[in-house]
């Protein structure tokens, strides 16, 4: 009798705990929010100051508080679009023919999200919601933020393709229209649920698509549409303070830890490879450009080693959740080979100035990673994926229709709003003020002061 009692007992014990746990809600997990709100921070960093400082001390002393202006006044806006309106439209859904292609307005303002909602978006770890919907690990604002920081740093890139040449008030027009109209759509292709991209199997980890050939190819069409610089002579213009490259270049490669390890958005194993492998392919990328530099030309620069860095973080973006070491190595070194020939060679052939390479290093250093990607994705990393290397050349063809989509959409939609911005308050800043520099003109200030 005792023993039917003991027996009873435990059998009554181990049904409720069962129920209790298949009716438990999902919590937030301390680790992965802490480590994505770290990777949150990073990746601001590597707008301010990292890309300011990057930009800011290639071009001439006379446009360095221009560059910084620019950057700065972008974390501001989009920051503030992204909560009016750019999360929605980018991660939210709509109905009918338009919920392939862009969110709807349901998160407007953050409107119908509460501080305890966890993010409806994950990778490696998901919970059950009492409704029966999968949830995430962190809190729904935290993966706000996270993507703000993203949408922020795209369009701050493609600075770098027009640098001191633009002027102040036609720079934050197109910023704000571009961020809009051509970043959100393209996040929600690649990155939302509901986007065709993503349902076709589009791989971007962290933004080779969304970020980089998006950033690229608007940059290459806005240095075309502006036109030279007055006194560009077909080669780059000596930067003013190198060593304000080198920091920010640093500052990048740091904040890129951020930026691809926090795309697991969760405290794990992927997120350790991602922040492998990103460190690899930099500096691999960076010995690279180095070892061209000196081979090619018989010395080694800083700027060089510092760009060819950039470009390995650029082309293991799309890749660093899907590659191993071997992959990484190998988009470290195409990375450098290819861009280096494209800024020191094809860009002097062709004219274009492009005044910083923004196009030069992030658009053909995104189109590359988001290429091997669909070539190099290996199941040792994420069994669920596997590129051509592994027999999957169907993975190889959807990356480069996502890269060709792109390319298209974001060319042609850069046309488009270049024209409305220039038709209504102008863009090209005046040969005068481009003489004098923008510092003065456009800001009142001088980064410098010589004291007698």
């Amino acid at each position: 009798m005792k023993r039917t009692i003991i027996f009873c007992a435990a059998l009554l014990a181990l049904l409720g705990s069962t129920v209790s746990a298949q009716g438990a809600a999902p919590v937030i997990d301390a680790g992965d929010t802490a480590w994505m709100i770290v990777a949150t921070a990073f990746v601001l960093m590597m707008s301010i100051p990292g890309l300011a400082l990057f930009y800011g001390g290639l071009v001439r002393r006379k446009n360095v508080l221009n560059i910084f202006m620019q950057v700065f006044i972008i974390v501001a806006v989009i920051s503030i679009e992204w909560v009016v309106c750019g999360y929605s439209l980018s991660f939210g859904s709509s109905s009918g023919f338009l919920a392939p292609y862009i969110g709807g307005l349901d998160w407007a303002f953050l409107n119908n999200i509460k501080l305890s909602d966890l993010s409806p978006y994950f990778i490696s770890h998901s919970q059950t919601a009492l409704d029966g919907s999968a949830v995430g690990t962190i809190p729904h604002v935290v993966f706000i933020m996270f993507q703000g920081m993203f949408a922020v740093i795209t369009p701050a890139l493609i600075i770098g393709a027009f640098a001191e040449r633009i002027n102040f008030k036609g720079f934050l027009l197109f910023t704000l229209l571009w961020s809009v109209f051509v970043y959100n759509p393209v996040a929600h292709w690649v990155w939302s649920g509901d986007g065709w991209l993503y349902k076709l199997g589009a791989l971007d980890f962290a933004g080779g698509t969304v970020v980089h050939i998006n950033a690229g190819i608007a940059a290459i069409v806005m240095a075309i549409m502006l036109g030279k610089r007055r006194d560009y002579k077909g080669h780059a213009i000596p930067p003013h303070n190198i060593t304000y490259v080198v920091i920010g270049a640093a500052m990048l490669w740091v904040g890129w830890f951020g930026f691809n390890a926090g795309s697991g958005l969760a405290a794990d194993g992927l997120a350790g490879n991602a922040l492998m492998v990103t460190h690899i392919a930099a500096a691999a990328a960076a010995l690279t450009w180095a070892l061209l530099d000196w081979f090619i030309d018989k010395r080694p620069t800083v700027v060089g080693i510092s760009t060819g860095a950039v470009g390995g973080l650029v082309a293991i973006t799309p890749a660093a959740g899907f590659v191993g070491i071997p992959g990484a190595l190998v988009i470290g070194i195409a990375v450098s080979l290819v861009c280096f020939v494209m800024v020191a060679y094809v860009k002097p052939k062709l004219g274009y100035d492009d005044s910083l390479d923004a196009f030069g290093v992030h658009g053909i250093g995104g189109i590359l990673g988001a290429i091997l990607t669909g070539v190099l994705a290996t199941p040792v990393v994420q069994s669920a994926y596997s590129g051509a290397i592994y027999g999957n050349f169907h993975q190889l063809w959807i990356q480069l229709l996502a890269t060709l989509a792109t390319i298209v959409f974001s060319g042609v939609g850069t046309i488009v709003l270049f024209k409305i911005v220039e038709k209504t308050v102008g863009i090209r800043a005046s040969d005068k003020h481009e003489a004098i520099g923008l510092d003065e003109t456009q800001h009142g200030e001088t980064a410098y002061t010589n004291f007698d």
